[in-house]
């Protein structure tokens, strides 16, 4: 079976072809700024084609993924629709609803936009590439696969917030997580290198990008993990401030005149390392700290101290740690920044390589030194076959043919 995973973000749409009997990904694309009349799209086929369009008027997720589909037509990358076994989507927020991928209908779109308050800036855009593809495409099955699966075996002790309880029954505030498919695919992936039974696993798992996020993983499931009620809880991300004293926010409004609108935009988008030094691209604030820049360097060192903080309070709650596992786009790519982070953690029996970690191979490795206590992997994360997998998985179990 063959299986179209779609991301839709909010102006834009990732998607990626999988011929899934052999694991292998048929091609891969985006279209961007949805919206506009001066939308892109780009498409990448392992048969070696390779297509562009530029300055399309793409006013919506509908025109997006007619035109990915187009594109994986007239690339050789599918014949016909009728090829496509299935759809699987990534969904952001599916709360304490779903505790598994679910196959797409009424009820499952239903409860996607009821939880939007929770995920405002992914539920409905992740809403509108589902009915975009059954509008598209009505007869091929529909999956949708929740972030927030993998931590739905998070004890209640972790989960809940120290808040009037009814403020749980009534609004479902509580911690849920985000990056979920990321770290089941790589504490999977990192139990399976390592030979060790994923049900006896332990490990903490670093999915590191712009979003970024940290798990706890006790014998093969979550019991804790860094992103909360929404993605801003954790730590310093890209443009996020991760945890703060909520007690900033009431004072900065009163302050400085803002309101809670304004502090969420502030919070999401104009703080983390950008509102430190400028720059939220990891590799642009290496460029400021090489050119002698104070902020770029504080920046750096708040992510790094960040991410230890969180590694060492979760390595004190599992007691035994076999891995720790770096994912994600800063996780894989920035040996400096792994290096700074494992050198403040020597003492808890972690120690790397140099040689190892600077010899980036883009495949799973382990960068741990001789007689190291806990492993540390480099595992590159794949969510959409993660997704896709899922997607089968769910159809099989659901429908028959």
């Amino acid at each position: 079976m063959d299986i179209l995973v779609i991301n839709s973000g909010s102006s834009s749409v990732k998607f990626k072809f999988y011929d899934i009997k052999n694991h292998a990904c048929i091609a891969s694309g985006l279209i961007e700024e949805i919206g506009s009349t001066h939308a892109n799209g780009r498409l990448n086929c392992v048969n070696g084609q390779f297509a562009e369009v530029k300055g399309e008027n793409i006013p919506d997720h509908e025109t997006a993924i007619a035109m990915a589909i187009d594109l994986l037509k007239q690339n050789g990358a599918i014949k016909d629709l009728s090829e496509v076994g299935g759809i699987g989507h990534r969904i952001v927020q599916g709360a304490d609803y779903f505790d598994a991928p679910a196959l797409v209908d009424e009820d499952v779109m239903a409860k996607i936009a009821e939880l939007a308050p929770l995920a405002p800036l992914h539920n409905p855009a992740n809403l509108a590439g589902i009915k975009s593809c059954l509008k598209i495409a009505p007869k091929i099955p529909n999956v949708a696969v929740f972030d927030t699966i993998f931590h739905q075996s998070i004890p209640p002790y972790a989960y809940m917030y120290a808040l009037p309880y009814e403020f749980y029954e009534k609004y479902k505030v509580r911690r849920y997580g985000a990056h979920g498919t990321s770290h089941g695919f790589v504490s999977q992936e990192g139990a399976k290198f390592l030979g060790i039974e994923y049900d006896k696993f332990n490990a903490i798992t670093l999915h590191l990008g712009n979003g970024s996020s940290v798990s706890a993983i006790e014998n093969g499931k979550c019991i804790d993990t860094s992103m909360g009620l929404t993605p801003l809880e954790g730590i310093i991300m890209g443009t996020r401030c991760g945890s703060i004293d909520p007690a900033i926010i009431p004072y900065i409004e009163r302050v400085a005149g803002y309101n809670a609108q304004d502090m969420d935009a502030i919070m999401n988008k104009k703080s983390g390392l950008l509102g430190i030094c400028g720059a939220s691209d990891l590799r642009k604030v290496y460029e400021k700290m090489e050119s002698g820049e104070p902020r770029a360097k504080l920046a750096f060192e708040m992510l790094v101290y960040s991410v230890v903080k969180m590694i060492g309070a979760y390595y004190a709650v599992l007691g035994r740690v076999d891995a720790v596992i770096f994912a994600g786009g800063i996780g894989e790519n920035a040996p400096h920044f792994r290096e700074n982070v494992c050198e403040r953690l020597a003492h808890i029996g972690i120690a790397i390589e140099p040689k190892k970690n600077y010899n980036n191979t883009g495949s799973i490795r382990n960068l741990s030194a001789a007689g190291s206590k806990i492993q540390t992997l480099v595992i590159p994360t794949n969510e959409e076959l993660a997704i896709a997998e899922a997607t089968v998985d769910t159809i099989n179990k659901n429908l028959k043919f």
